[in-house]
């Protein structure tokens, strides 16, 4: 019954349909001997239906843990590499020459005039020029040498405040040798937030590009008084009037040069210890200020173990494409995987990244078509927006493609719920879709947020491969669990990783209990060696969210409710914070509502708001502009984006599509928004009312959309 709700509707006269029907049954008959024969997918039919994961005793409560790690859990990727530097030495011997780090050349720089009179900037970009892992260890080791020059010694804090590129990767290497703390910042975090993490830090020196020093850091400077060196890493920024005395800046180059020169003797000291502290992350808060979380070498080593297993024949056939902000835990940890696998890296950006993405000029190769990544990481929200626009050029096409189309998909949608696959399908339908990332990715590694069952099936249709889903958190070093490749069910996060284990606590205030039938149930902990030290200057928040056994293992509470399901995989039911209670005593998981409406054609975005003091549950949408203009259109309502948005008229009818669809996801009735506010502006991490992985930040809505609120819930506004 699940899989029917997510088929696409075709017009097609029922004659016509039931000889279709009839044909793709003597296909599908015809060619499965063939190809149960020939293809390794009995196994993978085999496998997906296997337990991947069994609780360790029979109590109730008890941890579960991989069939792969039931009875020592895994936390060295290689003999004796139990640092990072050691990693990469270990790397760097064995894939000497190989690529590693892959830019493209800017071969074009150039203004487009909308006709709006905005100014978008263009690229037309060539080739990938790579470094080998000798050329990025060499650069790496001058760099570190370099940094001691200035000062940096062992153990203490430096920032790297950069978009992803080469040298952001190149400069924590050179941390991880010498045993510099890495304090990473997200590129997109607003001033008050780099702020409070340079201070907090007492960082001295901090790493940056010339276009985030002449933007963000310009701003606060002056507020950062312990600051002597800048670093950029893409050559000489022009200096401004009134900049800060006593505020030296080089660039990269410079201070590899001069390592390059030093006589640094008695550099064997400074090698790191597994417990020393690699990192300390600042996680863009969905709740107030940024906290720091301090990941040590073990930490990540055991981390990136586990989530290396999840990724079968990975190696030096694989390319990865990198462009989410390596600041995120899920971006460091997939690149590091592939550093230590042998597997190239090249570097892109979420304006690059494919041929129609916002500054590629038109009729140019954006990044994907460039490279052929065969990995790639996705945030649910960037998904989204794929399903979405592939959605909207099916909706394009001429009666007979399109129903030619929704008839592949909804074949492929039943073939792969049993285990099978569509090779003609694929070449013939899908290839076209495929090819907007390239036409050779195996498996889209996805995590940040719960993906909806719908964007993921689209996925495994489309773009023919397994999309593995994901949950951890910063605190956890990204790792947690990973579905198997060959596990094609939606809705789970997977099976606990060989690196951890993890237990289910009971949360009574919700009514979750580990003796729940058919399945346990209760807030999710991770235990295991990539559980982090804790956060940064902050012992109470620590003391709150992790804990320590009888047997000295670290364990983090993370806040969210999962489920055990039979095999052994986890599924994410709801979060402890965003359960408010209404005045009737029932409880809404605002999250729950919001996922059920999110892929709704007409909504780009959603927040659910509700309040104890009322019945009912209401919503902030950002509808997305050419549906709700074609919406207006039919019902005859005539006005600019801003009118259109705030007609009362119109969050009536976008109310009853919303209504439909909570209907159809079995909403309870009063889980269902009765109230919207159409916001004619999209909600980006620029404007604080999202965070950098588009996780969006309640509190800061809720003040934003205040007076709002209050004309929902019937309050005079003045």
């Amino acid at each position: 019954p699940r899989a029917a709700t997510m088929k696409l509707k075709h017009n097609i006269n029922p004659v016509l349909l039931q000889l279709i029907n009839l044909l793709i049954l003597v296909y599908s008959f015809v060619t499965y001997i063939p190809w149960y024969i020939l293809s390794g997918s009995r196994q993978a039919i085999a496998k997906a239906k296997q337990v991947k994961a069994k609780p360790v005793n029979n109590k109730p409560g008890g941890a579960y843990r991989s069939v792969n790690s039931l009875h020592c859990l895994a936390s060295v990727l290689y003999p004796g590499c139990d640092t990072l530097d050691k990693v990469f030495k270990y790397a760097k011997t064995k894939y000497k020459d190989k690529k590693l780090l892959g830019t493209r050349e800017i071969l074009k720089e150039e203004d487009e005039i909308q006709p709006s009179g905005k100014v978008f900037k263009k690229v037309i970009l060539g080739k990938y020029t790579w470094l080998s892992y000798e050329d990025v260890y060499v650069k790496a080791v001058n760099f570190g040498n370099g940094l001691a020059v200035l000062g940096q010694q062992p153990k203490t804090n430096i920032a790297i405040f950069c978009e992803t590129r080469a040298e952001w990767m190149i400069a924590a290497q050179a941390c991880f040798m010498c045993n510099y703390q890495l304090v990473t910042l997200y590129a997109t975090l607003g001033g008050p937030a780099i702020m409070h993490g340079l201070n907090e830090t007492e960082v001295t020196t901090i790493i940056t590009s010339k276009e985030l020093m002449q933007t963000k850091l310009k701003e606060i400077v002056s507020q950062v008084p312990l600051l002597r060196h800048i670093i950029t890493v893409d050559g000489k920024p022009t200096t401004w009037a009134e900049f800060p005395k006593g505020v030296i800046v080089h660039t990269m180059a410079s201070v590899q040069a001069m390592g390059a020169k030093a006589d640094l003797g008695n550099k064997q000291q400074a090698r790191p210890v597994p417990s020393d502290v690699a990192v300390i992350m600042y996680t863009s808060g969905s709740t107030g200020v940024p906290k720091g979380v301090m990941i040590s070498h073990c930490n990540i080593i055991a981390g990136i173990t586990g989530m290396a297993e999840r990724i079968p024949n990975l190696g030096e056939k694989d390319v990865y494409i990198g462009y989410l902000p390596l600041a995120h835990v899920l971006e460091l940890s997939a690149e590091l995987v592939c550093l230590s696998h042998g597997c190239p890296i090249g570097y892109s950006s979420p304006q690059t990244l494919a041929d129609q993405s916002s500054k590629i000029k038109k009729g140019s190769k954006g990044d994907v078509t460039t490279l052929k990544p065969t990995l790639m990481a996705a945030v649910p929200e960037i998904m989204d927006r794929i399903y979405k626009n592939v959605m909207n050029k099916v909706n394009e096409m001429t009666s007979f493609q399109r129903n030619l189309f929704i008839l592949a998909y909804n074949y492929k949608m039943e073939q792969i719920s049993k285990g099978y696959t569509t090779p003609l399908c694929d070449s013939l339908i899908f290839r076209k879709v495929r090819m907007l990332l390239g036409g050779k990715i195996r498996i889209l590694l996805c995590g940040g947020a719960p993906l909806s069952a719908a964007t993921q099936r689209f996925m495994n249709i489309c773009f023919c491969c397994p999309v593995g889903q994901g949950y951890g958190l910063t605190e956890s070093a990204g790792a947690g669990t990973i579905t198997e490749v060959w596990d094609y069910t939606t809705g789970r996060v997977g099976a606990p990783l060989v690196c951890c284990e993890i237990k289910l606590r009971n949360w009574e205030e919700g009514g979750y209990y580990n003796t729940d039938k058919p399945y346990p149930r209760g807030e999710i902990l991770i235990g295991g060696q990539n559980v982090t030290v804790g956060y940064y200057k902050n012992d109470v928040q620590t003391r709150k969210d992790f804990s320590v056994d009888e047997n000295g293992q670290r364990w983090l509470h993370t806040g969210d409710i999962g489920e055990f399901q039979q095999d052994g995989c986890l599924k994410i039911i709801d979060r402890k914070k965003d359960l408010v209670k209404l005045q009737a005593g029932e409880y809404v998981s605002l999250g729950k509502v919001e996922a059920a409406l999110k892929n709704l054609p007409l909504v780009d975005n959603i927040c659910a708001y509700a309040s104890s003091f009322h019945s009912y549950v209401i919503g902030f949408v950002v509808p997305n502009q050419k549906e709700l203009v074609e919406l207006a259109r039919k019902k005859g309502f005539k006005g600019t984006w801003e009118e259109i948005c705030n007609s009362p008229e119109m969050e009536k009818e976008v109310l009853k599509v919303l209504a439909e669809a909570a209907m159809a996801a079995n909403l309870e009735k009063f889980e269902i928004p009765v109230k919207i506010r159409l916001s004619p502006d999209p909600w980006t991490p620029e404007t604080g009312l999202v965070t950098d992985a588009f996780k969006l930040k309640r509190k800061e809505l809720t003040a934003y959309y205040q007076t709002d609120i209050d004309r929902m819930y019937g309050k005079n506004v003045k």
